[in-house]
């Protein structure tokens, strides 16, 4: 396992390199909620026709620590991402962010556009304002993560990912493992409440429109977690965007549509 420590979290990543001698550049993969650098495991065998790739676990997920001291916001997700970068060596790259990892990417951007040569959102979270300040308070009570447990606990892993995909018989054993190992490991209930209590909200509508990075958004129609109405609105306020949308498609395009995506990057980044 390949891990470095960065602002004192230890961070799980993995290095793809090119196949041809000579890289288009560099793409570094940002996976999303309850997820992990194995959401990409179609993909990344593409990629790597073309690219050099990087793909991490942020804090709190996959393989990477699940830390009393990180501050679980999407600012500091795209902080993180910047300092990998730097650790790695890599002045500039594209970012491609699935879920979740849409927002960490745009979070990035804002803090430093000259470092990111292009965005690959697929289905990207948005607009999410800071979450009920009830809820917060709550998830400070004896027994909270206990029953954050229960509830997750309540329905399999194939009932979850029924829900993110379009097609059932997409799913198989090999993908049932991969988004179920993680989610037995020490603390990680810990650092859903950690993201619950400081996660601060989405870049809103202005902060977006000042973003100029080339991007490219890509959604299915029937995702049932980030509606293609989140896209639509990115599109608007994202000035130098440009939107695909996949036919019968659902919310886990890495997994359903490796090679529809792959094609699609290819023909976006220079």
């Amino acid at each position: 396992m390949t891990q470095m420590t960065i602002d004192d979290v230890k961070i799980h990543y993995e290095t793809y390199p090119c196949e041809n001698h000579d890289p288009a550049g560099t793409l570094v993969l940002i996976h999303g909620y309850l997820s992990s650098t194995f959401s990409f495991r179609q993909l990344i065998p593409l990629l790597t026709q073309t690219y050099s790739v990087l793909a991490l676990d942020l804090p709190g997920f996959g393989k990477s620590e699940n830390s009393k001291a990180f501050t679980y916001s999407m600012a500091n997700y795209g902080k993180l991402i910047l300092s990998f970068m730097k650790r790695m060596q890599i002045d500039r790259a594209a970012l491609v962010g699935h879920s979740m990892g849409g927002q960490v990417a745009l979070q990035a951007v804002k803090q430093a556009p000259e470092q990111v040569t292009g965005l690959v959102l697929l289905a990207s979270s948005g607009y999410l304002k800071p979450f009920n300040r009830w809820l917060v308070s709550a998830s400070y009570l004896p027994f909270f993560t206990w029953i954050v447990r229960r509830e997750f606990e309540k329905r399999s892993a194939e009932q979850i990912l029924r829900e993110v995909v379009y097609d059932p018989s997409t799913i198989d054993t090999a993908m049932i493992e991969g988004y179920v190992q993680p989610m037995g490991a020490t603390g990680f209930y810990r650092s859903l409440l950690g993201l619950l209590r400081k996660h601060g909200g989405d870049l809103t509508s202005e902060e977006l429109k000042t973003i100029h990075t080339p991007t490219l958004l890509i959604w299915g129609r029937e995702d049932r977690i980030v509606p293609l109405t989140i896209g639509e609105r990115l599109v608007s306020d994202l000035p130098t965007a440009s939107l695909n949308v996949y036919e019968l498609t659902g919310h886990l395009l890495p997994e359903e549509k490796p090679q529809e995506v792959f094609r699609d990057i290819q023909a976006f980044l220079p």
